[in-house]
Parts: structure tokens; C-alpha cells; sequence
């Protein structure tokens, strides 16, 4: 496993970080996802990250529990808040940010995390008013850095121009061969001041692993045969997209790599990201993601497989 800086903080983070969306504490039994977290930690992985949302505080608190045996500065523990935990509770407001913390930090069974993100933009909140939040968490030190999620990119912009306030260090988008959206404005801005990508659904949802076979309906198993889990995926799962995908198999192999493997080691091409967040519910997964770290691919591979790509989603989007 190698390691990256992240942005412009003293964190040190595994190329590939576990995630907990739609998966501990929801989707995956508590044996299986205690497994596929030792597995991760055998692998190198030492990134862990979550939010209060998953399962309205479920996936917190099976991490608090299967994490309480190890010491605390032995990983680096990620988690987010906005989204709604009731119904009078969601946003970033300076009230919703330290009651969330708290109960997180409760949950998790820690006293301070590594990185608190913003999970979205609450544009019902003055952004004065968040950074202010934020940088008294961090200076309470019930938070070491903070990050965001999926903020536009002039929200970024406004938060850097603030002065007194703590710095973002992380940036969480959407980014994988199939969702390039972030290379256009929030890559090159982050890039250029101190702040790292840490990219949810790197595999396109499951997409890029090639297992949904066009001419037939997901696996029972899958992530989109599960109504909870499946609802980012229509885009993603039109034939022309799912065909296309089982065209890179044979340049994954090329480069000596399974699919999910090609398709994490491209978004790690991009020196901006400092991690890829995998999902996983079997501990084989965590181990055939793991290996994705470090392998160096020719860049001609990459080019073929966007090109691939880049035509079937034009096609399925007509």
C-alpha cells in the first residue's frame, strides 16, 4: 500500500481508503463488514470514512464498536455531516455542526476524528457562519482538518478567500471513468491550493467492476439489484455503457490488472487525488482493490479505455 499527503495537512492516507455508504451498519451483515475491516487493515489501509447519515448513525456506530480495539492513531477516521438526521436536523449551521460532531464523535467512540467534511453545500446557511463552526471545531480539537463534499466551485473559491478561518484540506467528489465532471473546475482549483481529492465511487457505482452483463438483469447480489442501493445507477447501467465497460476488460489485462483494478489505479493517476474510496462487502474485494495501489499503467491504456467510455456515454445520453 503507498501512501499520499493530504492537501496541506500532516495526514498521511492510504492510496485506497474504506468507505461505509450503503453498506456497515445498512446493507452488509456485522460479521462480513468486521471482516472486510480487518482485511482492510492487513492491506495497508489506515483511511476510514463515513458520515452521520449512513443509516442515520448506524454505520457510525458499528465503526465505533469494530474500531474500539485498536489504537486511535493507528488510522485516520473521516466523517461528514448535512444531510438530515431528523426531521428539524440537517445543514451547517452553526447549532446542526456541533450537535452532529458530538453525536458522531459519541458514536464513533473517539474523542476527536481526523477530517470533519461538509457532505454538501447548505446554501441556507451564510458560508461566514460554517467556516466559523468548523474552525471552532478544529480548534477545540474535537477535529483535526476539515474537507467538503461535492461543493461547486465557487462556493471553494469563497471559502479560501475567508480569512481567520481554518483551510479545507479535502475535496470528496463523484470522479471515475465513467464521471469526469470534477477534472473541469474543482480538480485545477483545488490543485492549486493545498487541497487533496478524496473520490467516492471510483468504480462507478460497481459499474467498472464489469460484472452487470448487458443482455441480463444484475446479479441478486449486487448493488443494483437492491432498491436501497441502486438508485445513482440508471445512467450508469444503460446497455451501450455496460457493453462498452466489458470492452476494457481486455486492456485491463493488458496492463496486468483486473477491471476494478485498472479503473482504480486511473483515478489514482491523477496527482490531486490522494485516495480512492472503495465500498466493499467481502473481504476479497478489499484485498483485489488494495492491490490497485502503486501499479504503474501505460497512459496509452488509459486514452483507449476513455475513448471507449466517452462514446457510450454520449450514445446512451442522446
Amino acid at each position: 500500500m503507498k501512501y499520499r499527503k493530504l492537501g496541506d495537512s500532516d495526514l498521511d492516507v492510504s492510496e485506497i481508503a474504506l468507505g461505509s455508504w450503503l453498506t456497515y451498519g445498512v446493507g452488509v451483515e456485522a460479521d462480513q463488514a468486521r471482516a472486510c475491516l480487518g482485511e482492510a487493515f492487513a492491506q495497508g489501509i489506515n483511511f476510514i470514512d463515513t458520515a452521520n447519515v449512513y443509516g442515520r448513525g448506524a454505520a457510525e456506530t458499528f465503526l465505533g464498536e469494530a474500531l474500539s480495539g485498536r489504537t486511535r492513531d493507528s488510522y485516520v477516521l473521516a466523517t461528514k455531516v448535512y444531510f438530515p438526521m431528523s426531521d428539524q436536523d440537517r445543514g451547517l449551521s452553526a447549532k446542526q455542526i456541533e450537535k452532529q460532531l458530538d453525536a458522531s464523535l459519541q458514536r464513533l467512540r473517539t474523542d476527536y476524528v481526523d477530517l470533519y467534511q461538509c457532505h454538501r453545500y447548505d446554501r441556507d446557511t451564510p458560508l461566514e457562519e460554517t467556516m466559523t463552526a468548523l474552525t471552532r471545531a478544529v480548534d477545540s480539537g474535537k477535529v483535526r482538518y476539515i474537507g467538503f463534499s461535492e461543493w461547486p466551485a465557487d462556493r471553494i473559491q469563497a471559502a479560501l478567500d475567508m480569512t481567520g478561518v481554518a483551510k479545507f484540506v479535502s475535496s470528496q467528489p463523484q470522479y471515475s471513468l465513467l464521471w469526469r465532471e470534477p477534472e473541469e473546475g474543482v480538480i485545477p482549483l483545488c490543485a492549486a491550493n493545498g487541497i487533496s481529492q478524496i473520490v467516492w465511487s471510483p468504480l462507478g457505482q460497481g459499474v467498472l467492476s464489469g460484472k452487470y452483463d448487458p443482455d441480463r438483469p444484475p446479479p441478486s447480489d449486487s448493488r443494483a439489484a437492491s432498491r436501497e442501493m441502486s438508485g445513482f445507477m440508471d445512467r450508469l447501467l444503460h446497455p451501450d455503457v455496460l457493453r462498452a465497460v466489458q470492452r476494457l476488460k481486455p486492456i485491463a489485462e493488458e496492463a496486468g490488472l483486473t477491471l476494478p483494478q485498472f479503473a482504480l489505479a486511473w483515478v489514482l493517476r491523477e496527482p490531486n487525488v490522494a485516495s480512492a474510496i472503495i465500498g466493499a462487502s467481502r473481504p476479497e474485494q478489499v484485498r483485489e482493490n488494495a492491490a490497485a495501489s502503486g501499479v504503474i499503467v501505460d497512459t496509452q491504456l488509459f486514452v483507449r479505455a476513455e475513448t471507449i467510455l466517452d462514446e457510450a456515454l454520449a450514445g446512451a445520453a442522446a
